[in-house]
């Protein structure tokens, strides 16, 4: 697995660990003092490296989190205009016996599929698909569960002459408009208007380790000081972590990851995740589609200081 710089003292503890008979109790002890360790560096991350563990090229993605999270996953493609776009999936599933519908960023898990699905940066076709889907759901009465992990929508020319940014409003007004619960996961990265696009919803729940913000911290930077090299002080202005986000009412949940990140352990942190992404439908379960939207609304808006 790939090692940040700050987790290379880790690597001394793993070495030792590998050398040791499984299971004895030497082992155990290294386990504990390697588990110690982690949480230690994991407990006092900056915002910037807190980006880093968001972008990490093991933190699970759209496809692994769909197969512990949910069955019968069935992905619908196309925005009945122009094309699909891989970078964004979605299509009915179930969590736990309950129909839904799954929508989300999918990054890809090597160098071909990252290619592929352009590292998770949708065009205008993806949000279209997002939003033909969010309005499927609201047809077919099926609870809303987005997953976002994208460093922001895909600013090339042919986006722009498709029109990005009106695709973008779209799948937002989409969000807005629709009569179903709505939860959105920021899992990894949530950058800008790509992000909030998929996050427009009743619930926001976040990964611990996740970020969250209008643009990336070295987008910022390069805009502040016209130096992308300043990307940690960036990030360090930016409130872009969950913990900041839950205090400034941005989210509403953060979802605790095992030790060292959800890289080290994806089915630990998903079976997390699961679990509160249930807790999230239950608790809206109970309400009609006027308050929904409503409530959808004003939350949206107050984060602007405009009437509901």
């Amino acid at each position: 697995m790939l090692l940040l710089d700050f987790e290379k003292p880790v690597a001394e503890l793993d070495a030792e660990l590998r050398a040791l008979p499984p299971g004895s109790d030497a082992a155990r002890a290294a386990e504990r003092r390697r588990d110690q360790l982690l949480a230690e560096i994991y407990a006092g991350l900056s915002p910037w490296q807190k980006t880093r563990v968001a972008r990490h090229q093991s933190r699970p993605r759209f496809l692994d989190i769909v197969a512990g999270l949910a069955t019968d996953f069935t992905p619908l493609a196309g925005d009945r205009r122009f094309a699909d776009d891989p970078a964004i999936l979605g299509g009915p599933a179930r969590i736990d016996g309950q129909a839904v519908m799954l929508v989300g960023h999918e990054k890809g898990s090597d160098t071909a599929s990252r290619v592929r699905r352009n590292f998770g940066m949708a065009k205008p076709e993806g949000y279209r698909k997002a939003a033909r889907l969010f309005r499927l759901a609201d047809r077919l009465g099926l609870p809303v569960v987005t997953l976002v992990d994208t460093p922001g929508a895909f600013p090339g020319i042919e986006a722009e002459e498709r029109g990005q940014a009106e695709a973008i409003a779209r799948a937002t007004e989409a969000s807005l408009e629709i009569g179903v619960p709505m939860v959105a996961v920021i899992v990894g990265e949530g950058g800008s208007g790509g992000a909030v696009a998929l996050a427009t919803a009743n619930r926001v729940l976040m990964l611990e380790h996740a970020v969250y913000s209008v643009i990336s911290p070295e987008g910022c930077a390069s805009i502040l000081w016209r130096d992308a090299g300043k990307a940690a002080e960036a990030a360090d202005a930016m409130k872009l972590t969950a913990a900041d986000l839950l205090r400034l009412g941005v989210i509403d949940l953060i979802v605790p990851e095992p030790v060292g990140g959800a890289h080290r352990a994806p089915a630990e942190a998903i079976a997390w995740l699961k679990s509160h992404v249930v807790c999230a439908l239950e608790g809206l379960a109970g309400e009609d589609r006027a308050s929904l939207r409503a409530g959808r609304r004003s939350r949206f808006l107050a984060f602007a200081g405009a009437p509901a």
